[in-house]
């Protein structure tokens, strides 16, 4: 039973090409793989890193003034529409399990960024760049946005809360950190056989988890899927006994004189 396993072969290195390497970029190469076993792997990988991790993003706003999402602010370019589309591009890192509240307050002519977002200590804004609003010169913009975690995209209909008070909207929120994921699978050699695979991947992440890290990650929840359609215990593997080589005995009537 076990040859159906033990005989495979498994990979041996998984390397970070470290000329590329960043908090928001990884390209690994994994070999070597059994035939095929490139694209089984990769493409489940692919699929978990696009779906299944967790991250964090705005899920509603509230802004002084408005009621619906299709108002108009006073001395601000943007309507409502676009402000929120603006900060759907806004990234964030949270530090815990639990939703918090960040603020905006800013008046007088000037461009609102994300760096202007007053956060806890629990709320890291990754792009602080990122354009929020234009105001006019008598512009004014006070707004509070929730931040909680999450996993892949919800709708804004999932992000409405039952005690949310009159003139909170809510926003369809993409929490997954992984921006994109590609896989090749080339060939790879095995002493003197070309008959394995060699999967590469490539992981662009937001900046709030590293890509070895987003990589494991995926693993893991591989891993713990599988768990389940294991239908015995696998028994340790013996290892043969190294037989010693006894040393002939001399017949000891050749030491009598």
């Amino acid at each position: 039973m076990h040859r159906n396993w033990r005989e495979l072969i498994s990979p041996k290195r998984l390397e970070l090409d470290p000329k590329t390497a960043s908090r928001f970029f990884g390209k690994f190469a994994c070999e070597p793989l059994e035939r095929g076993f490139g694209v089984t792997i990769g493409n489940a990988l692919r699929r978990i890193l696009l779906s299944s991790l967790q991250g964090a993003a705005i899920s509603s706003v509230k802004i002084d003034g408005v009621l619906h999402e299709f108002s108009t602010i006073p001395g601000v370019r943007e309507d409502v529409t676009d402000l929120i589309l603006n900060l759907k591009e806004v990234r964030v890192k949270l530090h815990g399990e639990e939703p918090k509240t960040v603020q905006v307050e800013k008046a007088g002519e000037g461009v609102v960024t994300a760096g202007d977002i007053i956060c806890p200590p629990e709320v890291e804004v990754l792009n602080p760049e990122s354009h929020v609003a234009s105001l006019s010169k008598d512009g004014k913009l006070s707004m509070e946005m929730q931040v909680k975690s999450g996993k892949g995209y919800v709708p804004a209909e999932r992000n409405v809360e039952e005690d949310d008070p009159i003139g909170v909207v809510p926003m369809d929120a993409m929490f997954s950190p992984i921006r994109k994921v590609n896989y090749v699978v080339s060939q790879a050699r095995v002493g003197q056989i070309t008959d394995y695979d060699k999967l590469t991947m490539e992981i662009w992440t937001d900046g709030s988890v590293q890509p070895e890290d987003a990589l494991a990650y995926a693993a893991k929840i591989l891993k713990e899927q599988m768990t389940i359609f294991i239908n015995f215990d696998e028994e340790p593997e013996v290892e043969p006994k190294e037989e010693v080589e006894e040393e002939p005995k001399l017949n000891d009537n050749l030491f009598r004189s």
